[in-house]
């Protein structure tokens, strides 16, 4: 009996991952979004002109390697694509991010820290 339960859990574990875990991933960008939304709101971290966020408070560095990951993997998948270097991509999305972030945000331009 124990043989059979074994067996239909080996099987079953899978398909059942298979389906919960893009379920949790689509709930993880907007809980992360939140995040960086509040942590910007604090001025633990703050936007750079090169398309990466920095860590203005030591407490807030591994959400900022974490939040940087993920910008490089999509700044790499474009600049694959378009042919070019994905520090131009970057730059072109700092652009769109300054415009977008509430006022309050801190920025860094050339190494100052300006708030927006």
């Amino acid at each position: 009996m124990q043989r059979i339960s074994n067996m239909i859990f080996k099987k079953s574990m899978p398909k059942i991952f298979g389906v919960i875990l893009p379920v949790l991933a689509l709930y993880a960008v907007p809980v992360w979004a939140d995040s960086l939304e509040n942590l910007r709101a604090s001025g633990a971290i703050g936007e750079a002109s090169t398309g990466y966020v920095i860590a203005r408070e030591p407490g807030a560095q591994v959400e900022a390697d974490a939040i940087n990951a993920k910008r490089k993997a999509i700044y790499q998948e474009k600049a694959a694509a378009q042919g070019i270097d994905p520090n131009q991509v970057g730059k072109v999305y700092a652009e769109e991010i300054i415009q977008k972030v509430p006022a309050g945000t801190w920025i860094q331009i050339n190494g100052q820290w300006i708030k927006k």
